[in-house]
């Protein structure tokens, strides 16, 4: 899936480039705020073969994230484990204090909200890109 058959059919807009977290993607990613009450949702969407870094939604009671893909075709994975491929309709839960990463395939562009899970004390810490020969081993 191309990035202008993302915008052509997606219900969410795409919003602007992700400028205030590009230092923590390996590529180019766009991000529209859909809601910051009540529930913070955000609409990610990556160019072809762009993810983000390792990271983990640290909190001391509840937290973590969800990701509810919308279109495209990407990955996610949690370290030790291996990746798993996502299509649009694909729900992931990740609860807190577990380090992941989200992104693209290298031939499709990828879109997914990002919900915030509601927690005490909670905080993201970015950790070390994913390994460029790992990524590139995925189908």
């Amino acid at each position: 899936m191309t990035l202008e058959e993302i915008k052509q059919n997606s219900p969410f807009a795409m919003g602007g480039e992700n400028t205030k977290y590009a230092q923590f993607f390996d590529g180019v990613s766009y991000l529209n705020m859909l809601s910051l009450k009540q529930v913070i949702v955000g609409n990610v969407t990556f160019e072809p073969g762009c993810r983000n870094h390792w990271h983990i939604h640290h909190a001391k009671t509840g937290g973590g994230q969800m990701l509810l893909v919308t279109a495209g075709r990407g990955y996610y994975q949690e370290w030790g484990q291996p990746a798993r491929e996502l299509k649009a309709g694909d729900v992931v839960n990740i609860p807190a204090e577990v380090k992941h990463w989200h992104g693209a395939a290298a031939d499709s562009a990828f879109q997914h909200l990002a919900i915030e899970v509601a927690g005490t004390e909670t905080s993201n810490e970015w950790c070390e890109p994913v390994d460029p020969a790992e990524y590139a081993k995925l189908k």
